[in-house]
């Protein structure tokens, strides 16, 4: 099913495929954060991506907390901007050899990914407030919070320290 999909007749129909493309989204970054993390040299970068793996585990168990309160299967939809976002990573990852300027490349990629799902989520929470879940908001609101906390802590990790290192 597209995004413009025949399938897709009512706003409810585009939340509920909006949230299968998150949870999509969300396992695609459960494979790809063990890889990056492997490739990391820079210590605290490594430890904010190992923490973020079990923050997006959250993030899975909320959305499946999402699909049982509106009594639908937790069920993804593929998401072709995630995967190219990731296999964009894997690529510029696989062609840098410095490790300095890689962590650098890391972040980037990463912030990337929470970019893309802030966008979702705060689609995903508007749109389930208007249609009257606000149930479901407050849970999604949770996984909005650690994006954007992952987001900034990436942003000052950057700017104070792996840009840095990387042009030296």
């Amino acid at each position: 099913m597209g995004l413009l999909s025949k399938d897709i007749k009512s706003m409810d129909d585009l939340f509920v495929h909006t949230l299968r493309d998150i949870y999509y989204a969300e396992n695609q970054i459960i494979k790809a954060l063990p890889k990056m993390i492997d490739k990391v040299s820079n210590p605290q970068l490594k430890q904010g991506l190992e923490k973020h793996l079990q923050e997006t585990e959250g993030h899975v168990r909320n959305l499946d907390e999402v699909f049982r309160m509106m009594k639908l299967e937790a069920k993804g939809v593929d998401c072709p901007a995630m995967d190219g976002i990731i296999e964009e990573a894997n690529e510029v990852a696989s062609e840098i050899e410095d490790k300095k300027v890689l962590d650098a490349a890391i972040i980037a990629a990463a912030q990337a990914v929470e970019h893309y799902e802030i966008t979702r989520y705060g689609t995903l929470i508007t749109w389930a407030q208007e249609l009257g879940r606000k149930d479901c908001a407050e849970v999604m609101k949770r996984n909005m919070a650690d994006e954007k906390a992952t987001d900034d802590k990436l942003t000052q990790l950057a700017e104070q320290r792996v840009n840095l290192e990387a042009t030296q």
